[in-house]
């Protein structure tokens, strides 16, 4: 083999061994990132919540008639649904809280002997959130008074706008819970926490809303029905990766 083939060959060895050299130190540093990523870490979830008392409510108000024919079932379905309509603006209602979420004219049937059609029946329903609870007893009452014979569904519920007042708090309470839980799990493990490596929160808060179910109204009486919004649950929780040492 000549002189400068031999130095050739030796440059490629010597390449070689850097290279494999190389691959070797960046998979230690690899697996030693690796480590530091999963054994000098520690996860805590944190937690806060408080009681509130919600600021807005929600009723379905609607009429059912029945007649001999479609017209006049629908018909008088809509002059005991405008009367009603009437009434909820009388107290303060405006359109806006008023939503129609039902509208149907179907035939009613005997089956004695056969199926024949013996009239029609109608339904209109309209859905209402507001957020003036102390009125939901009046809207009952005069909607009754006014004709709606299905009045339900009742729920009372913390408001967007509520929850975001709230967030704050919340997360700088769950925040602190987390820490707090993280502090006794390194006391126990005897490491020190000295720093934050990643956090998230989350945004499903938890809200407990009181519910009604939707019932046959019967006829009006003096007293006012009665209604209390009780308490809701807004919560919020963290997810907290402290870094220790």
């Amino acid at each position: 083999m000549s002189q400068e083939n031999n130095k050739l060959y030796s440059l490629i060895l010597v390449l070689a061994i850097a290279l494999a050299l190389m691959a070797a130190t960046l998979y230690a540093g690899s697996q030693g990132t690796a480590q530091e990523n999963t054994e000098h870490t520690i996860s805590m979830s944190g937690y806060a919540e408080q009681k509130v008392v919600p600021d807005t409510a929600s009723i379905s108000i609607g009429v059912v008639t029945q007649e001999i024919t479609a017209n006049g079932s629908s018909s008088e379905n809509a002059v005991i649904m405008n009367s009603i309509v009437n009434e909820l603006k009388a107290l303060g209602l405006e359109d806006r809280e008023m939503q129609t979420s039902y509208v149907s004219v179907s035939p009613v049937y005997n089956y004695t002997g056969g199926r024949t059609i013996t009239g029609y029946s109608a339904s209109n329903s309209v859905d209402i959130t507001t957020k003036k609870l102390d009125m939901i007893n009046e809207i009952i009452d005069r909607s009754a008074a006014a004709g709606a014979n299905q009045i339900g569904s009742l729920s009372f519920s913390v408001s967007d706008t509520m929850q975001k007042e709230l967030r704050d708090e919340l997360i700088s309470e769950a925040v602190t819970d987390s820490r707090s839980k993280a502090d006794m799990l390194a006391s126990s493990l005897n490491v020190k926490i000295t720093g934050v490596k990643t956090s998230s929160v989350n945004d499903n808060s938890g809200i407990s809303t009181i519910y009604s179910t939707a019932q046959e109204m019967p006829v009006a009486e003096e007293a006012s029905t009665p209604i209390s919004p009780g308490e809701s649950t807004v919560s919020m929780s963290v997810q907290v990766t402290y870094i220790i040492e």
